[in-house]
């Protein structure tokens, strides 16, 4: 089966950007086309830290994508998925934002080639709920699988397989980009459109429709091992030593521990567990997907200062003494391993009215006494932060604003009402510049423009790619201007 060949009635012609690889483009025909009605409403991040106000429009047809992308003012306009990008990377102050969630088809599976075509509004989620029972898993899953087709490419997402897997794109065998002429383009890997799409953060373009490479799985169930780590220096040995046995590897690492306990941490890493792993129960129906029960929401308003430093101490303490020194071989739902806080709705909430920051870097390998460093001054400081992962990183992709590479990356949240979290982090950020690492786009509403140069450094060539495709500027978000992408 072959990749979609774009919109009904269209017509291929010579792709604009330069190329190393075959790209077709192709040209709707939307003369009668109605531009979606939009409302006017504050958008923001998962994060909630920098709302500001848009047309928000939720096209529900190729032909709506165009006209509305044809009709989006002197502001321009950018797609928008399921909100889960932390900082203001789908936000678009005094212009337009397109709502992709419409878009919502999955149009064919092939179980020979093991690849789906799926519309970019298409979440992680459905595709789960669609592809487990026939033996397919999505080949890259981030903390949450609310995300969309289209909103992982833009973010080239990462998992805790990228160190086996690399990120989302590296399994995208083409996808439907709408730039800034009308037109529909079949992208393909090794073009500089895909390299400048992934990870590009809707810049370059509206992702329409995506075919991706899928993982056969033969259960829904994760076989997990789990073990303590003393501190920072007994986890990246543990990681470095054994990571390769494992497809997915993850640890959560308390940040507030101090002095011979800096940087302990739970260090948890799995696979999919083979058919002859499960009870004879669980047997009858193994492809089954099991998200399990949702936990009531959050509630809203909670006052700034409730996960404070005490608090989260407490909850750190707690969450390392109760983990087991070793455990091996212990059966988990999907959703347990892969998205814990997916049962919580709206769990962003707890961090109160004003928000939180998460803050993600990479350092390369070689750089961790930067990593120590940036560890200890996290923990002086004493940012209250209970979600911190750590993970190992493979060789990173092609993508010109990808974020992942080879090294090792640490996300945290923090309260966006710490006093002085703003210069703190502008420190961490000049750190992390140095020793050559960068920090997620994805997951930013704050880092300062000289910098990004400095962390992506074909930044350059991605603007000269955007002024050629999209000389109007089309395109275009609150990060694109803070950032001067």
């Amino acid at each position: 089966m072959s990749s979609p060949a774009g919109p009904p009635g269209s017509r291929t012609a010579p792709e604009t950007a330069p190329a190393t690889a075959t790209a077709s483009v192709t040209a709707p025909a939307i003369a009668s086309a109605p531009v979606t009605t939009s409302v006017t409403t504050s958008v923001t991040g998962w994060g909630r830290t920098a709302p500001t106000t848009a047309r928000l429009a939720r096209p529900g047809t190729y032909d709506e994508a165009v006209a509305a992308v044809r009709a989006c003012g002197a502001r321009g306009g950018i797609a928008r998925g399921l909100g889960r990008a932390y900082g203001d990377a789908a936000q678009n102050a005094g212009g337009a934002v397109w709502d992709m969630t419409g878009l919502d088809r999955i149009r064919a599976v092939d179980a020979e080639a093991g690849t789906v075509v799926c519309d970019a509004g298409v979440s992680l989620h459905r595709l789960m709920e669609v592809l487990l029972p026939r033996g397919w898993f999505v080949p890259v899953s981030p903390g949450t699988r609310y995300v969309t087709v289209g909103g992982a490419i833009g973010a080239d997402i990462h998992g805790k397989n990228h160190h086996v897997a690399g990120s989302f794109t590296r399994h995208v065998r083409s996808f439907e980009l709408l730039t800034a002429d009308g037109a529909v383009r079949t992208v393909r890997p090794g073009t500089a459109l895909f390299d400048a799409t992934a990870g590009g953060m809707g810049l370059t373009g509206v992702i329409l429709a995506a075919t991706v490479a899928l993982l056969p799985v033969r259960t829904s169930l994760m076989t997990v091992d789990t073990e303590r780590a003393a501190d920072l220096d007994d986890l990246l040995a543990r990681l470095s030593a054994t990571d390769h046995r494992y497809r997915y590897s993850v640890a959560w690492i308390d940040l507030l521990a101090r002095g011979a306990a800096t940087g302990r941490a739970v260090l948890t890493r799995g696979d999919h567990a083979p058919l002859d792993a499960l009870p004879a129960r669980a047997r009858r129906a193994p492809l089954a997907f099991r998200p399990g029960g949702r936990l009531p929401p959050a509630p809203r308003g909670l006052p700034d200062g409730l996960l404070g430093r005490r608090s989260v101490g407490l909850f750190n303490a707690f969450w390392y003494g109760k983990a087991p020194r070793r455990r091996t071989g212990e059966l988990q739902k999907l959703s347990a391993f892969f998205h814990p806080l997916d049962g919580v709705p709206h769990w962003n909430r707890v961090y109160g009215r004003g928000g939180f920051v998460q803050y993600q870097f990479v350092v390369g390998l070689g750089a961790e006494g930067t990593l120590r460093r940036i560890v200890e001054r996290i923990a002086a400081r004493r940012c209250p932060s209970f979600l911190a992962v750590l993970k190992r990183f493979g060789a990173g992709g092609p993508g010109w604003l990808s974020f992942p590479s080879e090294g090792w990356t640490l996300a945290l949240d923090i309260p966006a009402g710490l006093p002085g979290l703003g210069p703190f982090l502008d420190g961490l950020d000049e750190t992390v510049a140095e020793a050559g690492g960068r920090v997620y786009l994805a997951k930013d509403a704050r880092l300062r423009p000289e910098l990004v140069d400095v962390m992506y450094p074909r930044a350059d060539a991605f603007r000269a790619l955007r002024a050629h495709t999209d000389p109007r500027g089309v395109f275009t978000s609150d990060l694109s201007r803070r950032l001067a992408l």
